[in-house]
């Protein structure tokens, strides 16, 4: 059995024409050079020269049917063929009745192995505009002065100022209503004091005024006793 190593890539070029046989459905489950086990159901065959996994197409020239199959093991080694297949590509071809039967082997993709693949579909170029303001990578609420382009900057700056007055004259609102509260505070006081001053005499006046009835209360309690 020959290794993969010694593949022959110029033959992967060109277009192979032989005898082709399968594998019987009793072969369900033996171990491939690959290292696969083989199942008569997978569209798979085997080849002395294409590396593992190489995909083939496989042209039945008689009826014009193929089909695709992966290279799982290493063979035939009999003069005059050149790949086995599966039951189930055999099947696919129409070979089945025949047992032996002439095909064309080709490559899937042209493309060797150890190179780059090509690039079937390729995208399209898209033009991407450019503008002259350079924009923050940064989210806006994390973005320095530094970040904001010279527009921004000078609104950025200019906001701020106008927040600054904002809340320089809503503290100088709060103070001057503090100042009138505590003045009507410091009035109403004095209005008390006054009214309790004014409040003091009258009583002092009505103090004597009740000794004296006392007094006059005991005279005449005195005069009834005599008598």
């Amino acid at each position: 059995m020959l290794s993969s190593d010694s593949c022959n890539y110029a033959a992967m070029a060109q277009v192979q024409e032989g005898k082709a046989t399968f594998y019987s459905k009793k072969a369900t489950g033996q171990r491939t050079s690959s290292g696969e086990r083989l199942h008569h159901d997978s569209l798979t065959c085997a080849h002395r020269s294409f590396p593992f996994g190489t995909m083939l197409r496989v042209t039945n020239p008689s009826n014009g049917k193929h089909v695709v199959v992966k290279v799982t093991d290493r063979g035939p080694f009999v003069k005059g063929r050149i790949i086995d297949l599966s039951w189930r590509a055999a099947k696919e071809l129409d070979i089945l009745s025949r047992g032996v039967a002439m095909v064309l082997v080709e490559p899937e993709n042209t493309t060797i192995v150890p190179f780059k693949q090509k690039n079937l579909n390729p995208l399209p170029e898209l033009d991407f505009e450019s503008t002259e303001e350079a924009y923050p990578l940064r989210p806006a609420w994390q973005a320095t002065d530094d970040d904001l382009p010279a527009d921004a900057d000078k609104k950025h700056k200019e906001e701020e100022k106008a927040k600054m007055e904002q809340g320089k004259a809503e503290e100088n609102a709060k103070a001057e209503q503090g100042k009138t509260a505590e003045k009507a505070k410091v009035e109403q006081g004095k209005q008390k004091e006054m009214t309790v001053t004014q409040a003091t005499p009258e009583t002092k006046q009505k103090e004597p005024n009740k000794k004296e009835k006392k007094k006059k209360s005991q005279t005449r309690k005195k005069t009834s006793k005599k008598k």
